[in-house]
């Protein structure tokens, strides 16, 4: 049996995508399937598997009678959202100046995507376990965080004492995070970069000889067609931060998990933390679908 060209062509792609599509039903549907199925029951022996269907107890114990998973989930919230604003900015504000002809520009785009490299998995859990960042969790109980040995700035004491004290408190938390912050920027500023590098130079050379201001050009053409790359660093900056090395709710789960040997209930407590995480970004994508602008990109 002969196939055309177009058949060949689609019977190739299927065949180089077929180990990803199998990677995909193997470690990631199957374990979703398996952890929904698990998030209803109580494990009653883990050699075996053996598990008692519970309803959804599991879940209404992690609502309504966890006193540690509430407020940490609150904390992970609160962190997730005075980090992400911080890493958008400033990823946003290196790519701009990365992108002019400085001497050194090569050196500097490595320099910022290099703890990409080495800023993740186990070699950023062991600089936790120096000190390194504003806090970290103590292994035995995820519950209970420390502060770092390296805390970032601190907000000047002559300025602290003319304002408010959640006003400094809020400040002092900003600065002290601002280590770990521009160690999670180098994707951002890469994926930034290439959203200006698609910027035709004629915009700008049009504005130019209307008279338009740097600041001007800034809003009237740069960031409107920025849009679309702003909204997949947000994107993934937010799953990013809620997945984090030092998600205390990820601790949590995983000290459930692996520890109390509770699987059911961890699984129950992942399927929250991951609805509200799938919510918040639909909520995303239907609150700024009318402000992408993807003309000219």
């Amino acid at each position: 049996m002969k196939f055309g060209l177009e058949k060949r062509k689609v019977i190739s792609g299927y065949i180089f995508i077929s180990p990803w599509f199998i990677g995909f039903l193997a470690f990631l549907v199957y374990p979703l399937i398996m952890s929904l199925y698990m998030s209803f029951r109580k494990m009653l022996s883990v050699s075996g598997m053996e598990m008692e269907y519970t309803g959804g107890e599991n879940y209404s114990r992690a609502v309504l009678k966890d006193i540690n998973f509430i407020p940490l989930f609150y904390q992970a919230i609160q962190d997730a959202f005075m980090e992400i604003p911080l890493i958008l900015v400033f990823s946003l504000f290196m790519a701009i100046l990365l992108n002019h002809e400085v001497v050194g520009r090569v050196f500097f785009r490595s320099a910022f995507f290099l703890p990409v490299v080495i800023g993740s998995g186990f070699v950023m859990e062991q600089l936790l376990g120096q000190g390194v960042g504003a806090l970290q969790t103590v292994a035995a109980d995820p519950t209970v965080v420390n502060a770092g040995v390296t805390n970032g700035l601190q907000l000047p004491g002559i300025i602290a004492q003319y304002l408010p004290g959640n006003i400094v408190e809020t400040l002092g938390d900003i600065l002290g995070r601002l280590t770990l912050i521009f160690w999670k920027t180098g994707i951002q500023i890469l994926l930034f970069l290439a959203g200006l590098q698609g910027i035709s130079e004629s915009l700008y050379e049009s504005a130019k000889c209307d008279g338009a201001t740097p600041w001007e050009m800034f809003w009237k053409i740069t960031f409107p067609l920025m849009t679309p790359v702003l909204l997949l660093n947000a994107i993934f900056t937010l799953v990013d931060s809620f997945t984090d090395v030092r998600n205390q709710v990820m601790q949590y789960i995983k000290h459930a998990a692996f520890t109390n040997i509770e699987m059911g209930y961890a699984s129950a407590l992942g399927w929250i933390y991951f609805l509200f995480v799938f919510i918040l970004i639909v909520l995303i994508f239907v609150l700024t679908r009318k402000k992408i602008v993807y003309t000219g990109m």
